[in-house]
């Protein structure tokens, strides 16, 4: 979604960033564009074609199902000599709709109006037995018959029914500022997201499980109200910031399908608790305009709050638990977030940075023994909670040297400190160093050079902690382990004088080494290479290519006896996609762009064990095509025909999925998810009137 003219707004507010180039204060006032008197806009209005029904084509764009579709869109300004106001609507006749007005009186007052919508589709290939029967109650059929595994379910095929993954997301966003004087103004803003669908989720017992579409509806609620006093070189700002969370389910409760403990028939899982954050922020800058140098602070304190009530430790009535040591976790977390920077430019061809992060979050939560209870079956032994904290800062230092016309310097240092309370490494330390050389050899021709190391290292690993919580002492958890990273990257650009030629080159290269772990991660590779070439062959005709590759390359060892390392993983990721066309204008009244879009990704997947020996994973595949053309019709100034055609193709290979129907695994009643193998044709024609101003 478009960012609105208040959020720019908010965000000036919450974390500006003062140029300490030429330190010009001027935008710290949120001030209106002129507008000449009048209303201008463009509308367009159309129809689509969609052929089959498709999750992924789906996904995000509204045309998720077979069918014909409106197109309603509108972008425009009305100005006068008091008011502005400016709208923009797109896509309003499908589920990914977006509604944006915002206006104002200059000087005195500015409001905005958002809505949005957008459709997420997972799978239209999944089934079930179950019924919601309200409140997140999944009943079985009258008729069911329960078994030990998935042959003996007689009465499966009669009662299957399709059942989508999927949700829908709303959005609303209401807010104005007021300006009480020249120099002070007053803002409001408030947001509400609303997130409801169902979901895939898994329900296991001692020795199965189910997959279950699980009905979720969640709302979160934000308010942000502040004052803010700015004059040509200052600002402060201060502002209070509510954000309320509500999940309309408490927990998930399910019929078992498999036979088990007696008392179990009924589970239940907790959902997402109800939550609450506040957080005041204090915000300022000052720009010393004779040193050319900037200066931010913004600092704030917070609070999480989460004090919904804990389900019983089962269903099971044949099972007798000790009491839960409380009714609700009654958890609470205070934070502290501070940032500071400093840009200046104390000389005309240097220019430095500095800045300093420090976020805290303290939990306050208790902690308690809790008598487990295994999948409704048994009563285990105790368990603690570990409500752990931890506090981080990050120190960014950075200077530019434009050394000659065509060249500049740059050095860069980062330190980063983290430390965690109730984890297996309480101290962590990085150190990051990188150069990077921008130098143009010729008008046209420009080359951006970048190359770092980083070293992230702690106080040590605490095993004992480790096999508290059931794992291997050797085990070393991939953001806690040590880690050296190198990392370089070419950006080449090329233009040559007087040719209607552009050309773009990329490449990134990154290697980490976890070095002292040995069992986790021990070392991962990235390389990616991108090219973009664009040829204005006339002054109505351009050709395009882009293609780009990348592969990402890891390791792992584990143990199977939970001691030394005997089995090693490889993972190897594969990308590559290709994307070309044309563009012809002025074709008589024609305007045409065809392009089309073809991508692979690949995953392999190795296993080597000292039992079994050496095994691969079928591979992970996936597979796109896209072709689009674009007619454009110019009946006159004001008004032209459009007409549009798409085809796609998207298919994937996915072993945990192929073939898995809702009975096919034995333990496993699944919802019976397929690969995607789908095809798509959207064809669409419409017309845009666009209306001038006077």
């Amino acid at each position: 979604m478009k960012r609105s003219y208040l959020a720019l707004c908010v965000s000036i507010l919450s974390a500006p960033a003062l140029a300490a180039e030429d330190v010009d204060t001027s935008d710290w006032i949120c001030e209106f564009c002129p507008f000449e008197d009048g209303a201008s806009g463009d509308y367009d209005v159309g129809a689509t074609s969609v052929s089959d029904d498709s999750a992924y084509f789906g996904n995000a764009t509204g045309y998720g199902e077979e069918g014909v579709y409106a197109n309603l869109d509108s972008t425009g300004t009305y100005t006068s000599e008091q008011q502005r106001v400016r709208w923009n609507v797109e896509d309003l006749g499908l589920d990914s709709r977006l509604v944006n007005l915002e206006g104002g009186k200059l000087g005195h007052y500015e409001y905005n109006f958002d809505w949005s919508e957008l459709p997420y589709r997972q799978f239209f290939t999944t089934a079930t037995v179950f019924t919601d029967a309200g409140n997140a109650l999944l009943t079985l059929p009258d008729d069911w018959v329960r078994a030990p595994t998935t042959a003996g379910f007689t009465a499966l095929d009669a009662n299957l029914a399709s059942r989508s993954i999927e949700s829908d997301r709303q959005n609303l966003g209401l807010g104005g500022r007021y300006h009480i004087s020249q120099r002070w103004s007053i803002n409001a803003e408030y947001r509400q997201r609303n997130n409801e669908g169902v979901r895939m989720f898994g329900g296991g017992s001692f020795n199965n499980a189910s997959q279950l579409p699980a009905p979720f509806d969640y709302t979160t609620d934000e308010v942000e109200v502040g004052v803010r006093w700015g004059q040509q070189n200052a600002f402060v700002g201060l502002s209070w910031y509510l954000s309320d969370f509500d999940s309309k389910y408490e927990s998930l409760q399910w019929q078992q399908a498999f036979t088990g403990a007696d008392g179990a028939e009924s589970p239940a899982a907790a959902q997402p608790p109800d939550n609450r954050f506040q957080q005041l922020r204090l915000s300022s800058g000052y720009a010393f305009t004779e040193w050319r140098t900037a200066l931010n602070l913004t600092a704030a304190i917070g609070q999480i709050e989460q004090n919904a009530a804990f389900l019983p430790y089962t269903t099971n009535a044949n099972l007798s638990p000790d009491p839960l040591p409380r009714s609700s976790l009654d958890g609470q977390v205070d934070t502290t977030n501070v940032v500071l920077s400093v840009n200046s430019r104390p000389i005309k061809d240097i220019r430095l940075r500095a800045s300093y992060r420090y976020d805290n979050r303290d939990n306050q939560t208790a902690s308690e023994v809790y008598n487990r209870v295994i999948v409704d079956t048994f009563i285990g032994g105790p368990d603690v909670n570990f409500p752990y904290s931890y506090k981080r800062s990050k120190l960014a230092l950075a200077g530019d040297w434009d050394a000659l016309d065509w060249l500049r310097l740059t050095l860069g240092y980062e330190r980063r400190n983290l430390d965690r309370t109730l984890q297996e490494v309480t101290k962590q330390e990085e150190d990051l160093g990188f150069g990077r050389a921008r130098f143009r050899p010729t008008q046209g021709l420009e080359f951006d050079l970048r190359y770092g190391t980083s070293r992230r290292d702690n106080d040590g690993y605490n095993e004992a902690l480790a096999a508290l919580t059931g794992q291997n002492p050797l085990m070393r958890k991939y953001n806690m382990a040590y880690r050296f990273r190198e990392f370089a990257d070419v950006r080449a650009t090329w233009s040559p004088v007087g040719a209607p030629l552009s050309f773009a080159f990329k490449a990134l290269i990154a290697d980490d080494s976890y070095s002292r772990s040995q069992i986790g991660l021990t070392g991962a590779e990235e390389n990616s290479y991108a090219v973009d070439f664009n040829w204005f062959v006339s002054e109505n005709a351009s050709i395009f290519v882009n293609a780009g590759v990348e592969n990402l390359e890891s390791e792992q060892f584990n143990s199977e006896s939970f001691s030394d390392p005997d089995w090693r993983a490889t993972n190897d990721d594969s990308f590559s996609s290709l994307g070309l066309g044309f563009t012809l204008r002025n074709l008589g009244k024609f305007d045409m762009t065809l392009s089309s879009l073809t991508s692979q990704g690949e995953t392999k997947i190795g296993i080597d064990s000292a039992a079994a020996g050496a095994d691969q994973f079928p591979n992970l595949e996936t597979d796109l095509d896209r072709v689009r053309l674009d007619v454009v019709y110019r009946r006159s100034e004001t008004f032209e025909f459009n007409f549009y055609a798409t085809y796609q193709r998207f298919k994937t290979a996915d072993w945990a999925l192929q073939d898995v129907t809702p009975d096919a695994v034995p333990l496993f009643f699944s919802l019976g998810a397929e690969p995607y193998d789908e095809e798509n044709y959207l064809v669409g024609v419409g017309f845009r009137y666009r209306m001038q101003g006077n």
